[in-house]
């Protein structure tokens, strides 16, 4: 079977070609039970005409002979039936013009006063030597002037048989004629209707990376096809926005990268040109902050790569997020230059991961420093059976229509700023992804300034980014 199927399945590799056969087989089939369906009836019909007629014709063979006026010469309508009377001697008293199948019937005795049917096989016919079957009817005649008499009247099955013959012939022909056809134009539509997805498939297998804004056609029906185009164009969207992602991502990591690998030269090859004029301390500090710097970018890079493969949350454990808060307020308060306002935060207990949710205040407190005024307010308490920590600053703000924007990869709504950690433009990006792996959310707020508002589930219900 296995080996017939691989020589076979080349001529039904296409969806054309399937659906042609499928059409075909379900068709033949629903024609070959109609056929069925329509011979059977037909056959039945014309057997209950035929009996329907010799029925009444026994029933007034009867009466004649009950009332003594039965002719001796039966005359019956068509030459293929008879029709005899025999009495009970078994002699034949009245019968049809020519011979009859009087052998054959005469074994058929009635039971009752009741005509009955039987179908008698191979009958010899009267002018021939050819057999036939003939439907006979049988009904007592009693209280007969000479006793009681046995009428018979029959036809044959001949004309039936010819008649279905027929008609399978002429099925014979036209069925096979109506496949055939409805296979061509099934064949014919099926490969109108795949037309646009030819086109849809060819225009996308032309499409290649470096051509991610070609779209493929959408036909003008609303069917299955066009809502295919609409969500292939939609799908090309996508990933035409995630190439142009991953493009400015890798041009972006490289820039930042950039600065303090040049930074590092830059500083090495003056003291090794100077070297009895460099400040070795100094050199040392400055080497160590850029390295930093470069560190904690990979580090963030590293962290948003591993976010978008797909890769698990860390084991989470009970932590208290308020101490968190509290840690890198006083590590901010004596280089900020502004007032850190911690008043209002409470106890906020969650399970989760330290290093992380680390992270994601630390980023969240140095972006409200760099854009504050004066004052950087933190709020952290409980909340709608959650854990809800609010950062506001009293800075210049950020329009409503950039407040999903800077949340994206190397956004820096200020090109100018100083590129502390964080200033790459990875810091909000990485905050939104530490709450999101933690079952939660980070939103702008309505208010002056700049208001994050994080909400943390107080649970254990991490989520893949």
């Amino acid at each position: 079977m296995s080996s017939w199927w691989r020589r076979k399945a080349p001529l039904f590799a296409t969806v054309r070609s399937r659906t042609t056969l499928i059409a075909a087989v379900v068709v033949a089939l629903a024609l070959l039970a109609a056929a069925a369906a329509l011979l059977a009836t037909l056959e039945n019909a014309l057997v209950r005409s035929g009996d329907s007629s010799a029925r009444t014709r026994a029933g007034d063979l009867v009466q004649l002979s009950q009332a003594g006026a039965l002719p001796q010469s039966l005359p019956v309508p068509r030459e293929e039936e008879f029709a005899l009377v025999i009495g009970v001697d078994g002699a034949v008293v009245a019968a049809s013009p020519g011979q009859s199948p009087f052998q054959q019937v005469k074994d058929f005795q009635p039971t009752g006063v009741e005509p009955e049917v039987r179908t008698v096989s191979q009958v010899l016919e009267p002018y021939g030597s050819e057999r036939e079957d003939y439907r006979v009817w049988a009904q007592r005649a009693e209280s007969a002037p000479q006793g009681t008499y046995t009428v018979y009247v029959g036809y044959s099955l001949e004309s039936v048989t010819e008649t279905m013959s027929t008609i399978r012939r002429a099925l014979s022909i036209g069925l096979p004629a109506l496949l055939l056809l409805l296979g061509v134009v099934t064949w014919i539509l099926v490969g109108r209707a795949l037309r646009p997805v030819e086109s849809i498939r060819s225009e996308v297998a032309d499409i290649s990376g470096g051509a991610l804004d070609r779209r493929v056609p959408v036909p003008p029906t609303r069917d299955e096809i066009a809502r295919l185009a609409t969500t292939m164009n939609a799908m090309l969207d996508r990933l035409q926005t995630a190439n142009e992602l991953q493009r400015r991502f890798v041009a972006d990591a490289s820039h930042e990268l950039q600065s303090p690998l040049a930074s590092f030269r830059t500083q090495l090859e003056v003291a090794r040109a100077h070297p009895d004029g460099t400040d070795w301390d100094e050199l040392v500090t400055a080497l160590l902050a850029d390295s930093a710097q470069m560190e904690r970018l990979v580090r963030g890079l590293l962290f948003l790569a591993r976010s978008d493969e797909g890769a698990p949350p860390p084991a989470h454990a009970p932590v208290d997020l308020d101490v968190i808060v509290l840690e890198e307020s006083r590590r901010l308060r004596p280089t900020a230059g502004i007032r850190l306002v911690t008043e209002r935060v409470s106890g906020a207990p969650l399970a989760g991961s330290r290093d992380e949710l680390t992270g994601m205040v630390r980023n969240l407190l140095e972006n409200a420093v760099r854009h504050a005024t004066t004052t950087v307010t933190i709020e952290l308490g409980l909340a709608d059976g959650g854990v809800r920590l609010i950062v506001r600053d009293d800075g210049p703000g950020v329009p409503a229509e950039q407040r999903e924007h800077i949340f994206e990869r190397f956004v820096r709504l200020d090109a100018g700023r100083s590129r502390g950690f964080g200033g790459a433009g990875l810091g909000l990006a990485i905050a939104r992804e530490v709450a999101h792996r933690h079952g939660g959310s980070i939103e702008m707020a309505e208010g002056e300034g700049a208001v994050f508002v994080v909400d943390l589930p107080k649970g254990l219900q991490p989520t893949l980014a």
